[in-house]
């Protein structure tokens, strides 16, 4: 999912949280366990790689790293139970951007554009989100980055796994030192996402766009849906 459309968090956290790990925790693990994959996507797609528009890509990585370094901190801060609160909300932002970002960004891109200094904070917040979250941040630089860049959206994908590889990376490091990370479930989840990661890639170069786009919504809608009828159910019954 994540070399596809992205959304990868969709499916490895709630796995994770059934698993029995608790959110915050299982979220550093998603993290954690996706790294791999999205590293071997960066490599699949590392032809396509190079500046967006008149940004460098060494400074949109900087922002990136300094942004996940951030969010990664923001999340070991909070509680599970915050966190819970708050998850399914995170998965509607993500679900939304899957749905609507790109079209978003066409509509935005014909009435604005932005220079290199307003990308590069903008850049930092998505990363302060990925550190954090995640979920659709791809799409959401791919929406801003329109702003800036007159390519062909599907040009964009090497930049955007290797600048969402780049939040997931800081955000590993700084998981691992704070001991958030549970390895077994972890570890299982990993071997399987470096497959999955790369063989994504190459699988996105040939599938339909529609096929894909379609299986991923219908996929993290269901998903958003369960976790807001598991969060407030029980209270709108008590």
């Amino acid at each position: 999912m994540n070399a596809l459309a992205g959304g990868g968090s969709f499916v490895s956290l709630p796995a994770l949280i059934a698993a029995g790990v608790p959110p915050v925790q299982a979220n550093a693990s998603s993290t954690v366990a996706l790294f791999p994959g999205g590293i071997a996507s960066a490599w699949a797609y590392r032809d396509g790689l190079g500046p967006v528009g008149s940004v460098s890509l060494r400074a949109l990585t900087i922002a990136t790293l300094c942004g996940g370094f951030a969010g990664a901190i923001l999340l070991l801060c909070t509680s599970s139970a915050a966190f819970s609160f708050v998850l399914p909300w995170l998965l509607l932002i993500a679900t939304l951007a899957l749905a609507f970002g790109r079209r978003l960004g066409e509509a935005l891109r014909a009435r604005w554009h932005i220079h290199g200094h307003a990308v590069l904070a903008v850049q930092f917040a998505l990363g302060v989100y990925g550190g954090y979250f995640g979920g659709a941040v791809g799409i959401m630089m791919i929406a801003m980055w329109g702003l800036l860049d007159s390519r062909d959206l599907k040009s964009l994908n090497a930049p955007r796994t290797l600048l969402v590889s780049a939040a997931n990376a800081v955000a590993v490091l700084t998981f691992v030192v704070a001991h958030a990370v549970h390895w077994p479930e972890t570890l299982a989840m990993l071997v399987a996402a470096i497959v999955g990661g790369y063989g994504g890639a190459q699988i996105g170069r040939r599938a339909s766009p529609v096929v894909i786009r379609a299986g991923t919504l219908l996929a993290t809608s269901c998903i958003t849906l369960a976790f807001f009828v598991r969060t407030y159910a029980p209270a709108l019954l008590h």
